[in-house]
C-alpha cells in the first residue's frame, strides 16, 4: 500500500516508518496521523515484525502539528484536532503496546508532536545537531501525543514542567543527559547506528521485549505487590514460551541462543 505522508517498508523482520513531508518540516497533519495509526496496526498485527524504526526525510524529524491546517480550519479547528489527536494517539498506543521495540532515529529538530513521538519510542538515537522542544504553549496550546504521560516518566515532574511551561530548547547532548535519548551520533553515522541496533533487537526474544515494555509502562501506576505479581506472571509466561525454553537451554549448554520471537 502507498501512503501520502509516510513511507512504510520492511526488510526481513525490521519495519521502517518514515515521516515524509520534508517541505512542511514533517509537520503532523490529519492525514499523517491517520496513516500512522494504520501502519501501527499493521506492525502490531504482523508476527514477522520484530523491530520498528521511526525516522524522517529532510532536515527535521518533525516540527509538531501543522498549524497552517489548524488555522485554515477556523472555528472547526477544535473538531479537527480531536479527530487528528485521536488517530495519532491510537497509533502511538499500538506502537507502545506491541511486542516489537520501537527505535526513533532523530535526524533533526523534534518539536511538539515530533518531540512527543520520540518520547514514546522505546529507544532513541539522535544526531548531534538535533534540538528538542515542547513548543505547544508557544502557540497557546497544551501538549498531546502522549507527552504528558511519557515526559515526566523520562525526566521527572520538575523537568517536565520546565520543558512544557518555558519551552526550553534542549540540545542533543542535553537530551542525552536528561534521559530523553539513548545515544547521540554524528549525522553520517545515524543510519548505520540505528540499523545495527534494530538488527540486534530483531534477532532477540520479541515476546520478552513486549513483556518488558508492558511492565515498565505499568510500573508508575501500580503498588509494589501489584507490580511484583505482574513480574511473576510475566516471567512464568516467558519461561513457557519457545524463546524462553531456548534461552534457558542455550545458557545451560553454554551456546548462543537462537530466538524466533515466539
Amino acid at each position: 500500500m502507498t501512503y501520502e505522508t509516510l513511507i512504510f517498508d520492511t526488510a526481513g523482520s525490521i519495519a521502517t516508518i518514515t515521516l515524509n513531508r520534508p517541505d512542511a518540516a514533517n509537520a503532523m497533519n490529519p492525514l499523517m496521523a491517520r496513516e500512522l495509526s494504520a501502519i501501527a496496526i499493521k506492525c502490531d498485527e504482523s508476527p514477522d515484525i520484530r523491530a520498528v524504526i521511526v525516522r524522517a526525510t529532510g532536515k527535521m524529524f518533525c516540527a509538531g502539528g501543522d498549524l497552517g491546517v489548524f488555522g485554515a480550519a477556523g472555528d472547526g479547528a477544535s473538531a479537527l484536532i480531536k479527530e487528528m489527536a485521536g488517530d495519532l494517539h491510537m497509533g502511538i498506543s499500538r506502537l507502545t503496546r506491541m511486542n516489537a521495540p520501537v527505535i526513533a532515529a532523530v535526524n533533526g529538530t523534534a518539536a511538539g508532536a515530533g518531540f512527543s513521538l520520540a518520547l514514546s519510542a522505546d529507544l532513541v538515537i539522535s544526531v548531534d545537531s538535533a534540538k528538542f522542544v515542547m513548543a505547544y504553549t508557544n502557540a497557546g496550546l497544551s501538549p498531546d501525543g502522549s507527552s504528558s504521560y511519557f515526559l515526566p516518566r523520562r525526566v521527572g515532574d520538575r523537568r517536565a514542567r520546565e520543558l512544557m511551561l518555558t519551552n526550553r530548547v534542549l540540545s542533543a547532548e542535553e537530551a542525552l543527559d536528561w534521559g530523553i535519548v539513548n545515544q547521540v551520533v554524528a549525522e553520517a553515522d545515524l543510519d548505520e547506528t540505528v540499523g545495527k541496533l534494530a538488527a540486534k533487537i530483531a534477532a532477540g526474544p520479541t515476546l520478552a521485549y513486549g513483556q518488558v515494555k508492558s511492565l515498565l509502562n505499568a510500573s508508575f501506576d501500580n503498588g509494589l505487590e501489584t507490580q511484583m505479581e505482574l513480574e511473576s506472571r510475566g516471567i512464568a509466561d516467558m519461561a513457557r514460551s519457545q524463546d524462553g525454553k531456548e534461552g534457558i537451554q542455550a545458557f545451560l549448554a553454554k551456546r548462543k541462543p537462537t530466538f524466533k520471537g515466539a
